[in-house]
């Protein structure tokens, strides 16, 4: 039976899906309990410098940019991939797509960490760029992908590119990792520590510790994203931080030292 839509089309619209659906359910949990915030709301309606409904179009207009660029990336491609004849044995094909998914991660991550650190370090490049991230204070679920068009481009957009292409995986392939990058990278922007998230449990890089990259004081540390938190422990741009409860309900997240 012939697949009535494709895998690169499946690979670039899926991933946007997700997006609105897994962030839309965050947004509901979040605004019906400050249990588990790490701002109140009333903190993320006076400190976030810009309203939703630009946060919103801005978003569209990347995730337009980041379908163009993936399907033009998927063209690429399709005409430089090699089908193997014959199947692979089950143990060797999920060792192959583990691996795939290990380098499209590091290299996903470390084209973002390189370029997040870019951004904060060149006047230039974060005013007039990335600074409309940061415009969110308080992060919260939708805002995840909320970045200057450019910025959306050179941090994100491309890693995935870059990632899937040294990567050698499949189409079919990607439409998982994409997948996954979308949901861990709004899982990092929530503003919420859930006690029950597997993602908090399997990487250093959360959403507290995001949170501390927006808050005033974080500016100049805990670049990593999404994955892990390699490099800024490398280059010593890591800062850790403590949970602690707010008085008014929720939670807090309190940068400390450098390592």
């Amino acid at each position: 039976m012939e697949q009535l839509v494709s895998d690169e089309a499946l690979a670039t619209f899926v991933p946007i899906i997700v997006y609105w659906v897994y962030s839309g359910l965050y947004m509901a949990f979040s605004s019906s309990s400050d249990k588990y915030r790490l701002h109140s709301k009333k903190d993320e309606d006076m400190k976030n410098l810009v309203p939703m409904s630009n946060v919103v179009k801005g978003v569209l207009l990347q995730q337009a940019l980041q379908a163009s660029i993936s399907l033009l990336s998927f063209w690429i491609t399709s005409n430089t991939t090699i089908t193997a004849n014959s199947p692979q044995p089950p143990a060797q094909f999920l060792l192959v797509i583990s691996m795939q998914f290990f380098v499209a991660m590091f290299v996903f991550d470390t084209w973002q960490y390189f370029m997040h650190r870019a951004m904060h370090h060149n006047r230039f490049l974060y005013k007039h760029l990335h600074s409309w991230h940061h415009r969110l204070v308080v992060p919260y679920a939708f805002g995840a992908q909320y970045n200057h068009p450019v910025d959306g481009l050179l941090i994100e957009t491309l890693s995935g590119a870059v990632a899937f292409l040294v990567s050698g995986m499949s189409a079919r392939t990607s439409i998982f990792f994409f997948t996954f990058a979308t949901i861990k990278g709004i899982d990092d922007h929530c503003g919420l520590m859930l006690p029950w998230n597997p993602f908090h449990l399997l990487f250093g890089n959360n959403a507290a510790y995001h949170d501390v990259h927006h808050q005033l004081s974080g500016g100049k540390c805990n670049y990593a994203q999404p994955f892990f938190v390699m490099w800024d422990k490398v280059f010593g741009t890591y800062v850790p931080y403590s949970i602690e409860k707010r008085k008014d309900g929720g939670f807090e997240a309190r940068p400390g030292k450098k390592d």
